[in-house]
């Protein structure tokens, strides 16, 4: 399931797409939606999303390229004008319910849980989930039950980001926001699963000098990351997929699947079952790409072989990330 790819171009030819333009878009769209929908509240605003989402396809075409490369791959057929607008009014319902959602507005929503399970009041545990459906949805069911709580581990230049909408929209919510690449990052995970937190990372995307895995995802190789299954190893917990799935109107479905549990593995099985873990992951993210097509957030090439991330590094000399810790041999 991987392939070996060598990184050609000089380095600063390879700017890595998604940490220069998607994240500044969403952030945008994130405060305009917070100063609408202060103001007009949510059944008024909602009806604004479509003219957003109209200037949005039409005037950021990197974008507008990215979602009908998606499109067609996971549609099979060339996408239509109408796809590509859903696509992208679906991102604008996202970013304009968790406005609602940091609001702690949960009586506006129908939000349903589907967990078999999995989580258990007061027992810490990493959750991966990736660029798709919201993200906030998850953490709104956190905060509406008793005994769990959500922290998030991001990459730097993200949390500061992050943090400074929450800072705007709801200042408790900044606590839950843990940054990577810092020497207290693992240490602040460890103590809150050791608390009973739920932490969650994404892994879908990936910086430059972080290790990658190829993976065949929607019939052709893409870059994941492994520095999230590798964290999850050293916290030595459960690992579970997450995902918040907007349905339409004010539905959403919160779905969470079983990946690994590292709690007692021997360091000896540790490299297969971080492998074993990556692979489910990529083939659940697929599976829910293609029966909720429209909640896929990642407008930029993603399959691009240029996208100025690593490949597997040659175990004769491992490259180090500079966000996620490495495990010591």
């Amino acid at each position: 399931m991987t392939s070996p790819r060598s990184a050609s171009k000089p380095e600063s030819e390879k700017a890595v797409d998604w940490t220069a333009r998607p994240e500044r878009g969403s952030r945008f769209m994130l405060r305009l939606m917070l100063w609408l929908s202060r103001r007009l509240g949510r059944s008024v605003s909602r009806g604004i999303l479509a003219g957003i989402s109209l200037y949005f396809l039409m005037f950021v075409p990197k974008a507008r390229r990215a979602s009908r490369d998606y499109l067609q791959r996971v549609l099979g057929r060339p996408p239509r004008w109408w796809d590509l607008f859903r696509h992208v009014h679906t991102f604008a319902s996202t970013v304009h319910d968790r406005v609602y959602l940091l609001d702690d507005r949960f009586d506006l929503f129908d939000i349903e849980v589907v967990d078999n399970g999995l989580l258990k009041p007061g027992q810490g545990m990493v959750l991966i989930g990736a660029h798709f459906g919201s993200f906030e949805v998850i953490r709104a069911i956190s905060r509406q039950q008793e005994g769990f709580r959500v922290s998030m581990l991001m990459y730097p230049e993200n949390a500061r980001k992050i943090n400074e909408i929450l800072s705007i929209v709801n200042p408790e919510a900044v606590s839950d926001i843990i940054a990577l690449g810092e020497i207290e990052s693992m240490l602040k995970a460890q103590e809150r699963i050791a608390s009973g937190h739920l932490v969650g990372m994404l892994a879908d995307r990936t910086l430059r000098q972080d290790s990658t895995r190829d993976c065949t995802f929607l019939g052709a190789p893409a870059s994941f990351a492994l520095g999230p299954f590798r964290m999850a190893a050293l916290l030595r917990c459960p690992v579970v997929f997450m995902t918040g799935i907007y349905e339409g109107k004010n539905r959403y479905t919160v779905h969470f699947k079983p990946l690994a549990d590292f709690t007692d593995l021997a360091r000896s099985e540790r490299a297969a079952a971080i492998t074993d873990a990556q692979d489910r992951y990529v083939a659940i993210l697929e599976n829910f790409c293609r029966s909720r097509t429209y909640n896929w957030f990642n407008f930029f090439d993603f399959w691009s072989i240029d996208s100025g991330t690593m490949t597997e590094p040659d175990r004769r000399s491992p490259a180090k990330s500079t966000a996620y810790p490495e495990e010591q041999p």
